[in-house]
């Protein structure tokens, strides 16, 4: 098993927390993997702009590529180095209802990594909420991959005890914030055409997004 750091994400204030935050930063800028803890359930975390590293995530997962993989950012202006249009109503979802909850659907800029579209020409960005995520992504500087530490096909993982030991044996850092609150993962909205498209219902009820995107339409 990977080197591991117990985290309390109820103290990010914590020295210890801090710099084990850090030393995760550090393995994903220097190409590394890391598994980190998000709100319902631990993920694989490595520099999206990475093609190599991405490349590793895809490995470790056993991942098929035709599986796209979405991208954790720290900021809402980081969307505009991955998405090639925020259409109006997409921003008003975004300032309305993230950080968490959601992923949005964008159509890839020019320079996205195709590992992370899996050459769809689409890719899925959220702004994290969980306290752990939120410091790593602040830590690391560029945005990180999304995807769940997990064997492609198999269990997701909310205790890191029940980590798949090939996941464990794989990366260079675990992140242990603990039992994770596990539940329902968030909903995924295609932003590509006029109007919103709901690809997956999720922790936010699919009216609220429809409605915030139709209040838009109407103020316009």
């Amino acid at each position: 098993m990977s080197e591991t750091r117990r985290i309390d994400a109820a103290d990010p204030a914590n020295p210890y927390f801090r710099a084990s935050i850090r030393e995760a930063a550090a393995r994903i800028r220097s190409g590394g993997v890391v598994v980190f803890p998000t709100r319902c359930l631990y993920g694989l975390g490595a520099d999206a702009c990475d093609p190599a590293a991405v490349g590793r995530v895809f490995d470790i997962k056993l991942r098929p590529k035709d599986k796209p993989i979405l991208v954790l950012v720290h900021r809402m202006s980081d969307v505009e180095r991955f998405a090639e249009r925020v259409p109006a109503y997409a921003r008003r979802i975004m300032t309305r209802i993230w950080p968490g909850g959601v992923t949005l659907v964008f159509e890839a800029s020019a320079g996205v990594c195709p590992l992370l579209t899996a050459a769809s020409g689409k890719i899925g960005i959220r702004l994290c909420a969980h306290p752990a995520a939120k410091a790593l992504l602040e830590a690391t500087g560029n945005p990180i991959t999304g995807t769940s530490a997990n064997i492609s096909e198999t269990p997701a993982c909310a205790d890191i005890p029940r980590l798949d030991p090939r996941i464990a044996a794989a990366v260079d850092l675990i992140l242990d914030a603990g039992p994770l609150a596990g539940g329902i993962g968030s909903t995924v909205v295609d932003v590509t055409g006029d109007r919103p498209r709901i690809l997956r219902d999720g922790a936010v009820p699919a009216e609220m997004i429809l409605k915030i995107a139709q209040d838009h339409a109407q103020m316009g």
